[in-house]
C-alpha cells in the first residue's frame, strides 16, 4: 500500500503540472478559438461575403485551430508530437488524392461564390443546362428548368465552360426574323412591322428598335426585327409579337411563302 502510494505521489509530482498545463491550455484555448471565429465571421460579414462561403470558412478555421490546440495539449503532456504532425499530413495527402473530384467541385463553388457570375434567381445556361438558379453550394449548384425539373450540376462543370447569364442586364434584344413573299410590298411590310413595334408599351424606344431588309433568300425576302425590352418582358414581347406579325400579314395581304423550288421538266424525244 505504502509502495503504491508512493508510485502515486511519485506519478503526480512528474505529470500533475503537465496535465495541469495541457488542460489549461484546452480551456483558455477554446476560449480564443471562439473569440477568433466571431472576428473572422464579423470580418466576413463587413466584406459582404455570402453566407455559405462565411459559414464554410468560419468551420475549416475552427477545425484547423482546435487541431492545433490538440496537438499542444499533447506536446505539454510529453508526448512527441512530431510524428502525429506527419499522420494527420500523410492522411491529408491520401485523402486529398481520393477526393480531387470533389476538391476541384469545392474550389470552383469558392470561385461562384467570391466572382458571382450570377446569383440564386438568374436565369442562366450553364455546365450543359439552362434554368433559373435555385440554389449555389459549395460543391454543386441546382437549377431549375424551364418545366420545372430540377438539374444538379457540379460547380467544376460549370466554371470549366461557358457561362451566360440572361438575368445580368436589365434590358435585352429580341432577335426576330420574318419572311416575305418576293411579290409583296417591301415597304408595306415594313410600316407593318414598324406599328406593331411602337403599339406595345413594352418595347422601348431607346435603344432604338432595328427593322431592316436582312436577306434575299431562296423563297423570302427577309425581315429582321430588333427591339430592346426588359429582361423581365423578353418571353412576352418574343411570342406576343411573333403572333401579331403573322395574323396582320394575313389580314392586310402580305404573305410569308413557304420554302420551295422550282423544278423544271426538259423532255427528250427518242430516236
Amino acid at each position: 500500500m505504502e509502495d503504491l502510494t508512493a508510485k502515486l505521489m511519485e506519478w503526480g509530482a512528474q505529470y500533475g503540472m503537465k496535465i495541469v498545463g495541457a488542460i489549461a491550455i484546452l480551456i483558455i484555448g477554446r476560449v480564443v478559438v471562439s473569440i477568433m471565429m466571431k472576428i473572422v465571421r464579423r470580418l466576413m460579414q463587413r466584406a459582404n461575403t455570402d453566407d455559405t462561403l462565411t459559414k464554410f470558412v468560419v468551420s475549416l478555421t475552427k477545425i484547423a485551430l482546435m487541431t492545433f490546440l490538440f496537438i499542444a495539449a499533447l506536446g505539454t503532456l510529453g508526448v512527441q508530437t512530431a510524428s502525429f504532425v506527419a499522420v494527420i499530413g500523410a492522411a491529408g495527402l491520401a485523402i486529398g488524392f481520393a477526393l480531387q473530384g470533389s476538391l476541384a467541385n469545392f474550389a470552383s463553388g469558392v470561385m461562384l461564390i467570391i466572382f458571382r457570375p450570377f446569383r440564386a434567381g438568374d436565369f442562366v445556361e450553364a455546365g450543359g443546362s439552362m434554368g433559373v438558379v435555385d440554389e449555389i453550394s459549395i460543391f454543386n449548384t441546382i437549377l431549375k428548368t424551364p418545366d420545372n425539373k430540377k438539374v444538379i450540376i457540379p460547380n467544376s462543370s460549370i466554371t470549366g465552360g461557358n457561362i451566360t447569364n440572361f438575368s445580368a442586364e436589365a434590358i435585352r434584344r429580341v432577335d426576330l426574323v420574318f419572311g416575305i413573299g418576293y411579290d409583296d410590298d417591301i415597304k408595306k411590310a415594313k410600316e407593318i412591322l414598324d406599328e406593331l413595334i411602337a403599339a406595345d408599351s413594352r418595347i422601348l424606344k431607346d435603344p432604338a428598335p432595328t427593322v431592316a431588309v436582312s436577306e434575299l433568300a431562296d423563297s423570302s425576302v427577309n425581315f429582321v426585327v430588333r427591339p430592346w425590352v426588359k429582361t423581365e418582358d423578353y418571353w412576352g414581347v418574343y411570342f406576343d409579337l411573333t403572333e401579331k406579325v403573322k395574323l396582320t400579314f394575313d389580314e392586310r395581304g402580305i404573305s410569308i411563302p413557304y420554302p420551295q423550288h422550282d423544278v423544271h421538266l426538259h423532255q427528250v424525244n427518242a430516236a
